[in-house]
């Protein structure tokens, strides 16, 4: 927890009520948001949650009226120190917007113009506002100071592309924040961010909100999020307010059965290795056909007869606590029952060999330029080694362009090996000629993060797995019997054979995917970010599905991805990689619960977890961006950010000459620190 939550103050900044948003298409009028209301007080943070569809968006959109067309609020007001926004002239709300309310997007790289300069971006948000050239340009040299940007002199000359991800979010919340608002609504805007990054947009929040005295509507669909830096919480499902509440208090008591249910679909970096994860059934429904009653009462297992014909009111449980359910309003039991509980782990037998070894593989990603070329080796996978085993999970973490998705497509032999041995069912394939990719294809298999981008929009699902059965000589009637075997394997029907990519949601086009690379009866799954794309509940559905099919075909996994909290519920081992090297490498229980490293213990400290009570005092943030493999630091490549290297203690010039090797430590596992073990990870 970011230790900034105060009192509320008497009278609501913000008060949203009885909010209704349709979108009309032709003569069907779809309702997004139905009689939403909420408060926001000074000084305070309001975090919204829900899945996808549940109209948090749309009902940030309707606040600061920006809906798309066909898009328009039906009913309900939204007061700003009591003036209604809805009721005010379109030239008056474009007064507000950027004065009084700003907005942070998730997408900064969309959010920013590509050929204009930053300072101009900023400057720009001042001059429709009335401040002259030169004070704009002043103000946007002190606003990238405030929200952390290094060399103001000369980064507010720069273009987006030359930002980072993290640094083109801090310039748009500069942006937002250039006129002063008293209130700023952030969509989602850290999830497209390393968990890294992440905690340093957090901590900038967090002080501006004590600096700044700003109030801010946090739309998250992460839960980690909301408990380190809001206050209250609105809970939304089908287009309502389902649950609302002080941040401890619903952590602590969720009072509606979806609450419970999204709380325990979220995998915990304190988990045990054989902890079970709760996934919610089903998808969340869409809002041109919203069941009756209750809208979440298809996937609850406390449903009674009333929830399936009657809307239950959002009523007060007392003490600033509202639910709708009538299960909760009643006295009754809201946590998820154990029948939807999927549990793990089943671990490697004894003994086996490794499906896939790698053994010093480096690749080099530079252009050659011809065969004359003096283009120095720019190496995005440096010396790794690494092995999987039949039944097992390695799961690979790290930020962004640290190379684990270069290492991916070199295990595939899209990018060739510069050095080093691949082996694969002990077959060495690292020339990667005819025979050893035929055998490569056989044995691994691709499961990507945007499952949407991977299947072919015109290619009913049935055409996509088809083709892949083709791909290893399965035809003809078999090939159709093993279409629907496999789409029943992973959790569809066989009425998903006709549908389309777009008739799908994202946790069943996943499954698709799922399903077209075990066409070929793989041995090991390369899973590249497989449920970042996806909310928290359907994620662990995913999870489980593959935790599932894991343990019961055997199958080895090599888990990429940038949330350490998934990656400690599915895998066995686990190698945290930066800048091309792998810098620890042991089992789960090790690496979590002992890191030797201080990158790990930076990424683990980084990750916010479902405990508002948490302390964030001691917690590691990384400053900086890690460096281009086109230039890595001499020594230990971690050094320039490391908080126990030379930049924080001058003694240690061996961090500056010497990389250290991956070596083993006295806790079981292997980092490569000179000093491992030394940086401790804080628990509050």
């Amino acid at each position: 927890m970011i230790e900034t939550r105060q009192a509320p103050a008497t009278q609501p900044l913000l008060r949203v009520e009885h909010l209704s948003t349709t979108f009309d298409m032709g003569n069907v009028s779809v309702r997004a948001v139905t009689d939403v209301s909420f408060d926001l007080y000074p000084g305070r943070v309001l975090g919204i949650v829900g899945e996808s569809g549940s109209g948090k968006s749309v009902t940030a959109r309707s606040v600061m009226r920006m809906l798309r067309s066909p898009g328009q609020v039906r009913e309900g007001q939204v007061l700003l120190d009591g003036e209604d926004l809805l009721a005010i002239p379109e030239r008056e709300m474009q007064a507000i917007r950027g004065k009084k309310i700003a907005m942070v997007f998730q997408d900064p790289q969309a959010a920013l113009n590509p050929v204009m300069r930053v300072g101009d971006q900023i400057a720009e948000a001042l001059l429709v506002h009335g401040t002259s050239a030169k004070e704009a340009r002043k103000r946007a040299k002190a606003l990238l100071a405030q929200v952390g940007i290094p060399d103001v002199e000369r980064t507010i000359d720069q273009f987006p592309h030359e930002f980072s991800g993290g640094m083109r979010q801090r310039v748009v919340i500069a942006i937002a924040l250039a006129n002063n608002p008293t209130l700023l609504i952030a969509d989602e805007p850290t999830t497209a961010l390393d968990v890294t990054i992440q905690a340093q947009i957090l901590r900038l929040l967090a002080q501006l909100r004590l600096e700044l005295g700003i109030s801010i509507i946090m739309i998250t669909h992460d839960m980690g999020v909301v408990a380190e830096l809001c206050d209250d919480l609105v809970v939304m499902y089908g287009g309502r307010v389902v649950e609302k509440g002080p941040v401890r208090d619903v952590f602590a008591s969720p009072r509606h059965p979806y609450t419970a249910a999204l709380l325990k679909a979220v995998p915990r970096l304190d988990a045990k290795g054989d902890e079970a994860l709760i996934a919610i059934p089903g998808s969340p429904p869409v809002p041109l056909r919203l069941p009756s009653g209750c809208a979440f009462h298809p996937r609850c297992s406390h449903a009674i007869d009333k929830c399936f014909n009657d809307t239950p009111p959002l009523s007060s449980m007392g003490d600033r606590r509202e639910s709708a359910c009538w299960v909760a309003a009643a006295g009754g039991n809201v946590e998820p029952r154990p029948t939807d509980e999927f549990g793990r782990h089943r671990r490697q037998a004894s003994g086996a060999a490794p499906t896939l070894r790698l053994d010093n593989v480096r690749t080099n990603v530079a252009s050659s330029g011809g065969l004359f070329s003096k283009t120095p080796p720019v190496y995005a996978v440096d010396g790794i080694s690494l092995e999987v085993f039949p039944g097992e999970t390695l799961g690979l973490v790290g930020e962004s362009g640290c190379g684990k998705s270069t290492l991916s497509r070199t295990i595939m032999g899209i990018n060739d090996v510069s050095e080093g041995r691949i082996e694969v069912s002990g077959t060495d394939v690292t020339s990667m000629d005819l025979a050893a990719r035929n055998l490569v294809a056989k044995t691994i298999q691709y499961v990507f993060q945007d499952p949407f981008a991977s299947l072919n929009p015109r290619r009913t699902i049935g055409q996509s797995i088809l083709e892949a059965l083709e791909v290893v000589g399965v035809t003809g009637a078999e090939a159709d019997n093993r279409v629907v075997a496999l789409l029943i394997r992973v959790g569809l029907s066989e009425d998903y054979v006709s549908r389309y990519p777009y008739e799908l949601s994202g946790g069943q086009r996943q499954r698709v995917g799922i399903a077209r690379a075990l066409a070929a009866n793989p041995k090991i799954l390369i899973c590249d970010e497989p449920v970042s794309a996806l909310d928290v509940s359907i994620q662990a559905q995913i999870i489980s599905l593959l935790e599932e099919l894991r343990d019961e075909l055997g199958l080895g996994y090599l888990f990429i991805a940038h949330d350490l909290s998934v990656v400690r519920h599915i895998s066995d081992r686990v190698a945290v990689m930066y800048l091309g090297r792998i810098v620890e490498v042991g089992t789960a229980e090790e690496v979590y619960g002992n890191p030797q490293h201080p990158y790990t213990v930076a990424l683990l400290s980084s990750t916010p977890e479902p405990k508002p009570d948490q302390s964030t005092e001691h917690r590691v943030i990384l400053t900086g961006d890690m460096p281009s493999p086109a230039r890595p630091p001499s020594g230990c490549r971690f050094r320039t950010r490391c908080p126990i290297g030379p930049a924080f203690r001058s003694d240690r010039e061996i961090c500056n000459r010497q990389s250290p090797e991956l070596a083993a430590t006295a806790s079981g596992q292997k980092a490569a620190c000179h000093f491992a073990g030394e940086a401790s990870l804080a628990r509050g």
